[in-house]
């Protein structure tokens, strides 16, 4: 199946239009997000795998490693083609594999996109996300340091992840928001409300573990009958899903895999018909 990815359409973020169907590069680190890839070649020619099929959106974190992520980012790509966007986050600490914490006090904020700035080896971050809302420090002060880098030049755009319709709109009182990112896939909609929200207010929605699991995409289930009748793979029907569900999603599947890459940009390529829709659900 050849790769087209303008069939997906495209999103302005950060001053920059991107195709809708992202990379995440969270895999391309060490067991439970923590520390380098097994592969660290292998992990280089992923990454510029990803710009040469066209992707101009890469999700990454400060905490993914942590550190380990975005200057990986750099040494494959660095100095970046001029439609790439990068997008990054702060406001999770990672104290082992596995664990996180939210850690929002503005000074942290501002320290970590200081950071990112010197290991991405950019002037200015494209998009940058509070990772998680710190339920210690108010949101407004979290959301306003932020909106304080942005006016110094070292943020484009400012995006939040893992919230609900509520604190998107407390930090809308706040400032601008370019995009919410939130775990959601065929087998998890839980941020069905958020979704919607954003579509009608223009905000890009970045679904994270976008590919459906369990039942909804085992033998037998509605994603296999489509997959079937498409000639498509599961995980493609479900980043095809997503793509169908929103004019403002835009998925980042990861993988560590050149073939599972490929593979998964194939959903750029599959047109799913009314009925498949109501079937998935």
């Amino acid at each position: 199946m050849s790769i087209s990815l303008p069939s997906t359409g495209t999103l302005a973020v950060g001053g920059k239009t991107v195709h809708r169907l992202g990379f995440g590069a969270m895999s391309l680190t060490g067991p439970g997000v923590w520390g380098p890839p097994r592969d660290h070649d292998g992990a280089v020619r992923v990454l510029r795998r990803v710009v040469e099929l066209g992707v101009t959106f890469i999700d990454t974190a400060d905490s993914y490693g942590p550190y380990v992520n975005e200057e990986l980012i750099r040494e494959a790509l660095h100095p970046y083609p001029e439609e790439l966007l990068i997008a990054t986050k702060a406001g999770f600490v990672r104290t082992g594999p596995g664990q996180w914490h939210a850690v929002g006090r503005p000074e942290y904020l501002r320290q970590e996109v200081e950071m990112s700035l010197r290991r991405l080896g950019v002037e200015r971050l494209d998009l940058l996300q509070l990772h998680r809302v710190d339920p210690q420090v108010p949101l407004e002060d979290q959301v306003g340091e932020l909106a304080a880098l942005r006016d110094e030049g070292k943020i484009a755009a400012i995006g939040l992840s893992e919230v609900g319709v509520e604190e998107l709109e407390r930090a809308r009182r706040v400032t601008a928001i370019a995009s919410v990112q939130n775990r959601y896939n065929l087998s998890n909609r839980f941020s069905d409300p958020v979704l919607d929200h954003c579509t009608g207010q223009g905000i890009v929605f970045i679904p994270y573990s976008p590919v459906a699991k369990g039942a909804l995409a085992g033998p037998g289930s509605p994603v296999e009958h489509v997959a079937k009748a498409t000639g498509a793979t599961p995980a493609q029907v479900s980043l095809a899903w997503l793509l169908a569900r929103s004019p403002m999603t835009l998925p980042i599947p990861g993988t560590s895999s050149i073939a599972h890459l490929e593979e998964n940009l194939g959903a750029s390529t599959v047109s799913l018909t009314a009925e498949q829709l109501a079937e998935l659900g």
